[in-house]
């Protein structure tokens, strides 16, 4: 571990405004398809808060201020318009749960346009993010996510959407530094960004056909944030906390999104509001509090999931059981490293209970440390570098602004 994580320092961040939203220290819980559901978010919100309350000092903030941003799954706009239930029940919110930070997908400018006066109208969200940097190829194969930057006149088209339709919500868009290394689109979709009105962008440093291999190229984060006048926010190879500070050093970044880091360790948000408040992060758990918030957060799962709007898709299973499948991948993450871990994950691949987490978190020994190697292993989404899958004849015309097929948005969620 990098020993300036362990020593206090001054501040390493400023407030960064998103509206009336003042978000300080400015993380940012990546929205992820299958994981950032709202038992997800509040077990990582709850870090953050509690450790802005030891931390923080007593500098007043303002009356809307936020220690991170905890945003939901991708939600995509043509679904939403037309009342899909599941994509309604991917946009729904806890009761407590503020500011609400949706993501939103769409390639038609109508639609999206549409989905927002929608979640807006509604009152169902404080803050909207725009993905157009999903590299998954059932996506980027309808001309949706990483592929739309390409064309600059479609993305302001749909960036101009959200942002009008928005009024007082602010906009954010998330998105990939180019196709590949020959088709780089940042500096494009950055202006963008800042023309159409939106409050920050977000840079994955990696192309869409880097996928999540290789190393984030760190050096496009600081060449954009040179030339655009919003702030920036830099994601990729953010493991532990004092990756954040140093990326936000080395680039100039005004924040960090954090994707994977975070996966099986929901405390790392403790350790990044820690450091950016000058204290010193705390050490990582030892198993035995790894097995409580494990615990914590399967428990949520089931109450999340008990509720009646999930009882259709819950089919034959008991509430339990959907709840402690969904929570398996997590049961993962959680222990990976611990010793025997491997032998472990296999029975927790099974578990459809509390009581049997239970029993298979209370055989373990509570003390054993956690492992150091384990900071960085990699957690969630790999995949090897590939040819980046598009609609035939896409790279034809980069001036066109119209929108792809319709089945582009016929998903009700993507990576």
């Amino acid at each position: 571990m990098d020993p300036l994580a362990q020593s206090p320092s001054p501040p390493q961040a400023n407030a960064v405004w998103l509206g009336d939203i003042e978000l300080w220290p400015p993380v940012v819980l990546a929205p992820m398809a299958g994981v950032t559901d709202f038992p997800f978010r509040a077990l990582c919100r709850r870090f953050a808060t509690e450790a802005f309350a030891r931390a923080g000092g007593s500098q007043p903030r303002a009356p809307k201020h936020t220690p991170g941003l905890f945003v939901s799954e991708m939600i995509t706009a043509r679904p939403l318009v037309e009342g899909d239930r599941k994509t309604l029940e991917l946009a729904s919110f806890g009761p407590s749960e503020w500011p609400r930070s949706l993501q939103l997908y769409g390639v038609d400018p109508y639609h999206v346009g549409e989905a927002v006066k929608r979640l807006v109208g509604e009152g169902r969200i404080d803050h909207l993010d725009m993905n157009f940097g999903c590299p998954v190829p059932k996506i980027t194969r309808r001309g949706g996510g990483s592929a739309i930057p390409v064309k600059p006149k479609l993305l302001a088209r749909i960036v101009h959407a959200a942002v009008s339709s928005a009024g007082a919500v602010p906009v954010t868009i998330k998105f990939r530094t180019g196709i590949d290394a020959s088709l780089l689109t940042y500096r494009d979709a950055g202006r963008i960004g800042q023309e159409e009105g939106c409050a920050a962008v977000g840079l994955h440093a990696r192309t869409a056909e880097q996928f999540y291999e290789d190393g984030a190229n760190w050096d496009a984060i600081a060449d954009l944030v040179t030339r655009v006048n919003i702030p920036v926010f830099g994601n990729g190879d953010i493991w532990e906390a004092h990756d954040a500070t140093r990326m936000m050093r080395e680039t100039g970044c005004a924040g960090v999104i954090i994707g994977r880091g975070c996966l099986g360790r929901p405390w790392l948000f403790a350790e990044l509001i820690e450091l950016m408040c000058g204290a010193a992060a705390s050490e990582p758990p030892r198993f035995a509090i790894v097995a409580a918030v494990m615990r914590e957060h399967a428990q949520a799962m089931v109450a999340w999931y008990g509720r009646e709007s999930m009882a259709p898709s819950r089919g034959l299973l008991t509430v339990e059981q959907v709840a402690m499948r969904a929570f398996r991948k997590h049961a993962s993450w959680y222990t990976k490293g611990f010793r025997a871990s491997a032998a472990l994950r296999e029975r927790l691949m099974h578990v459809e209970t509390l009581n049997e987490l239970d029993a298979l978190l209370g055989g373990c020994d509570g003390d054993e440390p956690f492992p150091e190697h384990a900071l960085r292993a990699v957690r969630g989404k790999r995949g090897r570098q590939r040819k980046v899958a598009l609609p035939a004849g896409y790279l034809d015309d980069l001036d066109d602004d119209r929108a792809p097929h319709v089945d582009a948005e016929q998903l009700s969620s993507g990576g």
